[in-house]
């Protein structure tokens, strides 16, 4: 069976299941994050040290600015009332992307990085303002300002997932098949899962399902 150490998740359909059951954007992100809770859990049970949520991407700043505030609203006040709870779980909490929100939440994320920091249980990347085009980017620069050989070990070094293993798994919910700018570096071997159900509707046995059938997956990495 293979290990199973990153799963990396692009939760998707948040606001077309809001519309379909609710007639609001609004309240399928209000939804999606419950069942971020859940999945959460069923990693801790499933024993994955490491779990990549792609949260807001740099291309999610084109969205109703209306939209925009109510997920940074949602995202503030998961950490002020969750936060100290993940940190009792021994849950480590990471930001992928660029912090360029508002005083408030980025004080916010800061802390909880902080708080969290020597956790090892879980490690949870939350990929906000992240872009993978962007992430190279930056670190061609890094490298470029530091005279550093261009390598595979080096650009590892300087992407925003240092001492991170590649994720082994990508799962992305809402009936849509692409990466959408999303660890585009560390992607290249993973293998990937596209599940129809909307992100709210995504649930522990859907999970557990794509894990049982990754388990099952012969992983040659160019091999025979």
């Amino acid at each position: 069976m293979n290990p199973l150490k990153h799963v990396a998740i692009i939760m998707d359909g948040n606001g077309r299941w809001g519309l379909k059951y609710k007639k609001s954007r609004n309240a399928g992100h209000r939804a999606g994050l419950n069942t971020v809770e859940k999945i959460i859990k069923e990693t801790i049970k499933n024993k994955i040290r490491y779990l990549t949520l792609y949260a807001f991407s740099t291309e999610n700043w084109k969205r109703p600015k209306k939209e925009i505030n109510f997920l940074f609203s949602l995202l503030e006040n998961f950490l002020i009332n969750k936060i100290e709870d993940l940190n009792k779980q021994n849950i480590k909490l990471k930001i992928l992307g660029s912090k360029k929100f508002s005083p408030r939440l980025n004080k916010l994320l800061n802390n909880s990085e902080k708080k969290t920091f020597k956790n090892t249980k879980l490690q949870i990347n939350l990929a906000l303002n992240y872009g993978s085009k962007s992430e190279l980017i930056d670190t061609f620069k890094k490298i470029k300002k530091n005279k550093i050989i261009i390598n595979e070990k080096n650009m590892s070094e300087y992407l925003y997932t240092k001492n991170i293993p590649d994720p082994d798994l990508l799962i992305r919910t809402g009936n849509t098949r692409r990466l959408s700018n999303f660890l585009l570096w560390q992607l290249a071997y993973s293998e990937i899962f596209f599940e129809k159900k909307l992100w709210p509707a995504f649930n522990e046995k859907d999970y557990n399902r794509i894990i049982k059938e990754y388990k099952k997956i012969k992983r040659n990495f160019g091999k025979i």
